[in-house]
């Protein structure tokens, strides 16, 4: 009984001692945040989630996609939102050009999935333009339903399967 509750002294100390630094992960602190720096607080790594300039922060914090509702082209309030979160990054990053695919779900046919993909596609162009991106910048394609990053046949899987996605390259091309 001696040695096992000096084991759980033991262990009960060096839980407490793991707590005694609460702001360890604020990015405020300018603590290494561990990773190498990857969770914030710590030098920014070219090309990674946490560098304002790469595909990947575009990617993942910006957002790369909208989705859109069964049968329709037009960009909602979500989708709008962002959007322009696209066109200020896009703004910002002069040395990028983009293509924006069109999908939609496995519902009908072929031929009219693609010509949705295609007016999602135009869609989501139009508005970025709108907030003063280049036209020149952004190219369209669609791929109607033979694109499917679910593949089922439920409405959740139809709901991320309607959608447009920008992505991006490097260099103009003109």
């Amino acid at each position: 009984m001696r040695l096992t509750g000096k084991i759980v002294l033991l262990v009960a100390g060096l839980a407490l001692a793991a707590c005694t630094n609460p702001g360890r992960f604020d990015e405020s602190a300018g603590g290494a945040g561990g990773a190498g720096g990857a969770l914030g607080g710590g030098p920014i790594v070219p090309g990674s989630a946490n560098d304002p300039t790469s595909t990947a922060y575009f990617n993942q914090t910006v957002g790369d996609r909208v989705l859109f509702a069964v049968d329709r082209s037009d960009v909602t309030a979500e989708g709008q939102s962002v959007l322009n979160g696209q066109a200020t990054w896009l703004l910002n990053n002069t040395g990028f050009t983009a293509v924006i695919e069109g999908h939609a779900d496995e519902q009908g046919t072929r031929e009219y999935n693609v010509a949705l993909g295609a007016r999602r596609a135009n869609s989501v162009r139009e508005y970025l333009i709108s907030r003063g991106v280049a036209g020149n910048r952004l190219r369209t394609v669609s791929y109607g339903k033979e694109r499917p990053i679910e593949i089922c046949s439920n409405e959740a899987c139809y709901a991320k399967n309607r959608r447009a996605v920008t992505v991006l390259a490097g260099g103009l091309s003109g």
